[in-house]
């Protein structure tokens, strides 16, 4: 799914991540073809390559790369290439796109590139081969400065093929107006409703700018840095975005999308030479053009205090409804040392109980949480670093700002305790050691902001250059508060005060907005809309012919399962462990499993905040403060969190409980499990100071994120009525948690909340209901076994641990909608089918992948205008799931969703269709694993290797005629739950109200 920015932070909306694996015969044609290319040891400074010249190469020793930088000598255009023995490969082309005004004109071309090109014309290329790949990744996204379109794949084939979609969509784009129309704005007539204004990027910016916390943080923004193109949205106004001509968006391309424009990265394996080959021939007939030069250095305005409205938030208590925030002008991001010690600054400023801003700000519970944009910012031309609050009542405002004052002062005078520095530091360190499958992807993201800028991106990858020299630079901090805080010319303190009506005021300017635009109209020109939009609805109907879009095949995909090899042991006498040995850069991974099944139904809904209290509270010996700063010099960190899973072959019974997971240095084993154990035992539940601002900030955490996440709450909403599992996980991770945690802040009854928590460990901590897993290099695993040993000695063994199951479940329908002050909409539709073993599951798999590529997408998306929608089936919880994201019409939608069955019961399916229904389904399979996360399927859910293979084989086996059969079966007529997240203003009489 295309992505954007709001509130000047990448919102990465990641498609599937996803690995592939080769069949023996694919596999060894690769490996020729790619053998036969340059390899990176053959390259040389100053070397010319297919139009590109070589123009510097570093060894990066302790990331384990070679990073080249080279420049096409014709047109500028920079690449930056990471060789590193890794088969998850990536590529991206960006491109510098700051803006001058808030019409969001390069998050509209970001979606309108995608639509079509002249190398392959159909509509929606970047969406098809979502479904033609093997893709681990694949998506698009604007940033403040720049845009970007990145993918990474394993397989030799995929990366060709997706580079060159990618370099036509880009440099070739068919850039037609009824795409402008359809994912920019449109007025359209509806029959009911009389004009409205339509388009993809429009409706996803409505929903972003509903979002009080995404709001606060873009108007603060844009306060701070007036003068300059980081005042405007790059995203998008919605007041603004119908100011946007299609014209205007051609020409933004022609200068925009320019190779002297352009950033090209690529990681990975593959081999260089073929790829600068495949992008000369692409760029080599355009010239080098001059830099395009936009403001972006703001003149301090020295000290101004801003006030502006927002939406309430009902999870505030009362009149605690207000944010605020001081921001301070920083350091320019191109200083690479200097932001990197602005980004440890902000971390020992402001996280964890030792924080001298957590203990001055929220410690003492004026506010709920910090507001949206607290932390440091380095994603402008000057950086900056912000404080504040959200939660407030309009009286503590000035309390707040002495108190941020005061601690700036104290900061900049003591500076931080050294052992807390020393533990900032070896988190940086042990972070990059961390084996991930995305690594390549993650490295691009934190080079990018400051390439674009003209930073040289190797400076970001010498870690330990930087690590080493903080730690050298005595006084560094106190330095820093005196630079850009007590010496400050630049600081905005920006409130922004809850409006009761504030939703009812952006539908009263859209309608103002569209009244407008029909008074400059003719009748003439609403005829010619009118026939502009049968056209688009006519294009957005049409059978296309997509091959000319290259895929791959199902020769492609291996065969057999990627197996994880384990050892099953017991310690401590009875305490099953899961062993694996693997290359883990000599880390130590640990997680364990409390399970209780399904009984304790009662205790369930304090499962969240138990687990978060216990990395919060601190313990009867010790201050969380002391606790923290061990567990980051120490370890990775320690989580802590609610576990349910349904039996494979019976979707009536789950388990229920806790999981923890853990990983340190192989030198920091003992220490490890000590802390793990700690926690377990001694954490006080009863501290009321600290549990009232735990409560505060996950109610309101919680709360905030239904607005950006509404589809996962309507989907598990309308599951929650359907299995055990689903009914859980709604009490603990959905609307119903977040109105439990709302009526919790509000009654103010935390001696009842601590006893139950201190119930929830004596039920769950129990050494006979206890399972672990411990991955590790060889070397490791002696270590582990003696500290693992020592720690179960002392678990919880509870005389009571024999309770009866809860009641029996059993399942029914409804239709429930939830009003929330957001522009636009979330539905869902939930159907119990049957278990993970049933033959038919893998046939449902498949049938949610044809469902969406074939039908919704087109009705969801292109027509409806919402951000986005689909079908899902989760194969261990047995739900087959209809959602819509973002969407202007979510109880048309419903009807959407009706249609989509029968629409499989009348359409004939193309063996085409199956089979990117099939590759789609092995890309989600086959996705990159951390080596954490390797042979933990069968640790977590009970999916044996044996298991995987068997559904694997079944994916291949599914014909066409089972998906029409399957549809008939279980999803034609069937009952199911319906779920609705949107505006007070929907007419949704007789549905279910559920309140947050």
């Amino acid at each position: 799914m295309v992505g954007t920015v709001s509130c000047a932070r990448i919102l990465q909306a990641t498609s599937r991540a996803r690995l592939s694996t080769f069949s023996l015969k694919r596999s060894s044609q690769l490996a020729r073809r790619f053998s036969s290319t340059r390899s990176s040891n053959d390259i040389a400074l100053g070397q010319q390559l297919h139009g590109f010249l070589v123009e510097d190469i570093q060894s990066v020793s302790e990331l384990k790369l070679k990073a080249i930088r080279l420049r096409h000598e014709r047109t500028g255009m920079e690449w930056l290439h990471i060789d590193r023995d890794d088969a998850n490969n990536v590529f991206s082309i960006g491109f510098n796109t700051s803006v001058s005004d808030s019409t969001g004109v390069p998050h509209i071309l970001e979606h309108t590139t995608l639509c079509g090109s002249e190398k392959y014309p159909v509509r929606d290329p970047f969406f098809k081969m979502l479904n033609r790949s093997l893709s681990t990744f694949m998506n698009a996204w604007t940033a403040h400065d720049y845009t970007q379109y990145p993918f990474s794949t394993q397989n030799g084939q995929d990366y060709e093929n997706l580079q060159s979609v990618y370099l036509d969509a880009v440099f070739r784009p068919l850039l037609r107006e009824m795409d402008f129309r359809q994912e920019g704005w449109r007025m359209e007539r509806e029959k009911d409703l009389g004009w409205q204004i339509k388009g993809v990027v429009y409706n996803e910016m409505k929903g972003a700018f509903s979002d009080a916390g995404s709001l606060f943080a873009s108007r603060a923004e844009q306060q701070m840095f007036p003068g300059t193109t980081y005042q405007y949205e790059s995203g998008g106004d919605p007041q603004v975005i119908p100011d946007l001509t299609y014209e205007q968006l051609k020409e933004f391309h022609a200068r925009r999308y320019h190779p002297s424009n352009a950033r090209a990265y690529s990681y990975g394996s593959f081999a260089l030479a073929p790829q600068l080959q495949r992008v000369d021939t692409v760029i080599s007939g355009y010239t080098r053009l001059p830099p395009i030069e936009v403001p972006m250095d703001v003149q301090p305005f020295g000290e101004k205090m801003v006030t502006e409205f927002g939406p309430c938030e009902s999870a505030s208590a009362g009149d605690k409804q207000t944010k605020f925030s001081i921001s301070y002008l920083a350091n320019d991001m191109r200083n690479v040392y200097e932001t990197f010690a602005m980004s440890v600054f902000s971390g020992l400023l402001l996280h964890g109980a030792a924080a001298p801003m957590h203990q001055a700000l929220l410690d003492t519970h004026m506010g709920s949480d910090y507001s949206s944009n607290t932390g440091y910012s380095p994603f402008t031309r000057r950086a900056s670093l912000t404080v504040g609050l959200q939660g407030l009542a309009d009286a503590d405002i000035p309390m707040v700002e002495q108190r941020i004052s005061e601690t700036m002062a104290r900061v900049g005078e003591q500076g931080f305790e050294q052992r807390r520095v020393d533990a900032a530091l070896a988190s940086v360190e042990l972070a990059y050691k961390h084996k991930t499958g995305d690594f390549g992807m993650r490295l691009m993201q934190s080079v990018s902001t400051g390439w674009f800028h003209g930073v040289d991106p190797v400076e970001y990858l010498r870690v330990s250059e930087n690590v080493e020299r903080l730690r050298a630079d005595t006084g560094v901090f106190s330095k820093l508060v005196e630079k850009y805080v007590t010496k400050s010319n630049h600081k905005l303190k920006f409130v922004m005060l809850a409006d009761p009506r504030y939703m009812q005021g952006l539908d009263e300017k859209e309608h103002e907005l569209i009244q407008t635009k029909l008074a400059q109209l003719s009748p003439g020109d609403l005829d010619v809309l009118d026939a502009k939009n049968a056209e688009l609805a006519a294009e957005q109907g049409r059978t296309e012919d997509l091959s000319v879009l290259p895929t791959l095949t199902l020769d492609d995909v291996a065969p057999t399962a990627r197996r994880f090899a384990v050892d099953m042991g017991v310690c401590a006498e009875s305490v099953p462990v899961q062993w694996r040995t693997s290359a883990t850069n000599g880390i130590s991974y640990v997680r364990a499993i409390n399970a209780v099944r399904d009984k304790y139904p009662e205790l369930w809904p304090y499962m969240n905040l138990f687990c978060e209290a216990l990395t919060y509270q601190g313990t009867r010996s010790r201050t969380m403060a002391s606790i923290e700063t061990d567990m980051r010099l120490y370890t990775g960190g320690i989580s802590f969190a609610p576990f349910v899973t349904t039996d494979l072959g019976n979707l009536g019974h789950i388990e229920a409980g806790i999981s923890m997971g853990t990983h340190s240095l192989d030198s920091n084993i003992e220490r490890m499990y000590a802390l793990l154990e700690e926690l377990i035992l001694q954490t006080d539940f009863t501290n009321e100071s600290r549990l009232q601002a735990l409560v505060a900030s996950m109610a309101t955490n919680m709360y905030n994120d239904v607005a950006g996440s509404g589809h996962a709450y309507a989907r598990r909403l309308a599951a929650s009525t359907l299995t055990p599992e689903m009914r859980a996980v709604e009490a603990l991770d959905g609307l119903a948690q977040v109105r439990f945690l709302g009526d919790m802040r509000r009654s103010g009854d935390l001696q009842h909340v601590a006893k139950q928590l201190e119930n929830v460990r004596h039920v769950v901590f129990d050494r006979s209901t206890l399972r672990t897993a411990v991955t590790a290099n060889a070397s490791g695993v002696d270590a582990n076994q003696r500290a693992l040993e020592q720690m179960l000695k002392a678990y919880p063994s509870p005389a009571d641990s024999m309770v009866e199951d809860g009641p029996r479940f059993e399942a029914q329908t409804g239709q429930y909608f939830c009003p929330l002050p957001v522009a636009t909409g979330y539905a869902a539709q939930a159907t119990r089918c049957v278990p993970f073993v049933h033959p038919d599951s893998v046939k449902l798999q498949i049938l949610a992948k044809l469902m969406t590529s074939g039908f919704l997408h087109r009705e969801i998306r292109e027509r409806n205008g919402a951000y986005g929608g689909g079908a899902s089936y989760s194969a261990i919880q047995g739900i087959f799931s209809f959602y819509s994201y973002r969407d202007p019409v979510p109880c048309d939608t419903l009807a959407t969703f009706t249609k989509a069955v029968e629409w499989i019961d009348s359409h004939d399916v193309l063996e085409r269709e199956l089979r990117e229904a099939k590759l789609s389904v092995f890309g989600d399979l086959d996705a990159p694993l951390s080596a954490a996360d390797e042979g933990m399927a069968g640790f977590m859910s009970g999916v044996s290797d044996d298991m995987r293979q068997e559904r694997r084989d079944g994916f291949f086996a599914v014909e066409a005629k089972d998906l029409k059969d399957v549809a008939e079966r279980y999803l034609a007529g069937a009952k199911h739950t319906n779920a609705v997240i949107g505006p007070e203003s929907l007419d949704m009489s007789g549905w279910t109200r559920v309140q947050v």
